[in-house]
Formats: C-alpha cells, sequence, structure tokens
C-alpha cells in the first residue's frame, strides 16, 4: 500500500499494473450468513495483507481511536456491502467511497459500539437491523486513525436517514464482487525515492437513485475488503 496516498490526487488516474486473477474467488457457499458467523465464532490462523498507510504528511497527527460497520445486507440474492460516498466539502477523506463509521467518542470503551453510533449518525440505520458477528484486526489511516472494523449482518426491510452533512449517498455492492479478487486492481506509481502501490476495486452499479453509475472503491477501504477477503479464504 502507498505510505502516502493524500498525495493523490486523482487515484482512478494511476496506471493500473495488474488485477489479482491468480487468486481464487470465494465461491458463493463460503459467503452466507451462517458461514460468516461459523468462520468469526472460530477464527482461522490468518494475517491481514494490509496494516495501515499511515506515516505519511500527516504522520505528526496524534494517533485516534475509530471503528467502521462493515455491513452485511441479508439481501435475497445473497450478502450487499453497504457502502457511502462521503460528501466533498470534508476535512479528511472527502468524496470518497468508504464503510459508514468515525471517530472513538470519550466515554466509548467498545469499537462496536462506536462503529452502530456512526451508522445511525451518518446513514439512520437502526442498531435492532444489526447483528454484529465480529471484527478484523485494525487499520491505520494516512490521516492517523486507528481504525476498527466491525463486521455485522443487517437484516432488512430497514429505511436509512443520509445526514446530508456527511454522506452524499449510501449504496451496496454484492459481497461476492468484492470477494473476487479478479476485480482487485493494484495501481502502481512512482516518487522521487520510490515506488509505491494501492487497491481500487472499481464497481458499476445502481445509486440509491435507481441509476447506474461507477463509484471507484480504493485506499482504506479496499485495504481492509481485501483484508476480509483474506481472513475468509484462510
Amino acid at each position: 500500500m502507498s505510505r502516502r496516498p493524500s498525495l493523490i490526487r486523482d487515484p482512478r488516474a494511476v496506471p493500473v499494473a495488474r488485477a489479482d486473477h491468480h487468486l481464487p474467488a470465494l465461491t458463493s457457499d463460503r459467503l452466507t450468513p451462517a458461514q460468516l458467523k461459523a468462520r468469526f465464532a472460530a477464527p482461522p490462523d490468518w494475517l491481514p495483507e494490509f496494516r495501515g498507510d499511515g506515516g505519511g504528511p500527516l504522520a505528526e497527527r496524534a494517533p485516534a481511536a475509530a471503528a467502521v460497520l462493515v455491513a452485511l445486507v441479508a439481501r435475497e440474492d445473497g450478502l450487499r456491502v453497504l457502502l457511502t460516498r462521503r460528501t466533498d466539502h470534508l476535512r479528511d477523506h472527502a468524496g470518497q467511497i468508504s464503510f459508514p463509521g468515525g471517530r472513538v467518542d470519550p466515554g466509548e470503551v467498545d469499537p462496536v459500539v462506536t462503529a452502530l453510533r456512526e451508522a445511525r449518525e451518518e446513514i439512520g440505520l437502526a442498531a435492532r437491523h444489526i447483528e454484529v458477528i465480529g471484527a478484523l484486526p485494525t487499520y491505520t489511516t494516512v490521516t492517523s486513525y486507528v481504525v476498527t472494523p466491525v463486521v455485522a449482518l443487517v437484516h432488512p426491510p430497514f429505511a436509512l436517514e443520509i445526514d446530508g452533512g456527511e454522506v452524499a449517498e449510501a449504496f451496496e455492492v454484492p459481497l461476492a464482487f468484492l470477494m473476487a479478487p479478479a476485480h482487485h486492481q493494484v495501481h502502481v506509481f512512482d516518487t522521487s525515492d520510490e515506488r509505491r502501490q494501492f487497491l481500487s476495486m472499481p464497481w458499476r452499479g445502481p445509486s440509491a437513485d435507481g441509476d447506474e453509475r461507477d463509484y471507484f472503491i480504493w485506499g482504506a477501504t479496499a485495504a481492509m475488503l481485501r483484508n476480509l477477503y483474506h481472513f475468509l479464504a484462510a
């Protein structure tokens, strides 16, 4: 992963070196709610591929604990990952695709509490629809957030209420698409002193309004999804 992704003004313009066709896609029988709950109940011996992209120009920031909700919506045609597109005016990660989540508030000692609160505040997802099944190892972002990805099943029907101050829209991507490394693009670029790389998972699908649009999933979100792939594939 890039150590300084904040230097990338337009990640779509960074050349793609390869897609990871050599890694097997996870089959549908491994992506059911029952299988995921069993995997988190008895985790395998594994190591995450990406632990973070900290250490860049914002490394002087004091580390801050954060949590995101990796929300897996149980639709009739399979699990779907609920993602958000951030508004363009935010200080950090403006316009990027991300999981619902944010900084741990004072007094919150459990990242699950943070992830559920942020999901409620950002997209109006009520806790009664959420079944937490586990968590992935922390990931440190370039903005010095130490993020715990909290993984949960989300049971429809539910209605979202988007906080337009932080979130431009919420949309869903099939988990099977994201768990197929052939869809994982490795971008490589050179700086004055070294070669860097980052992952992307471009997706074209329906927006919340029903129209087709392109979504460029990259950076920390793509890295955490890749770690989920390795956890489920181990």
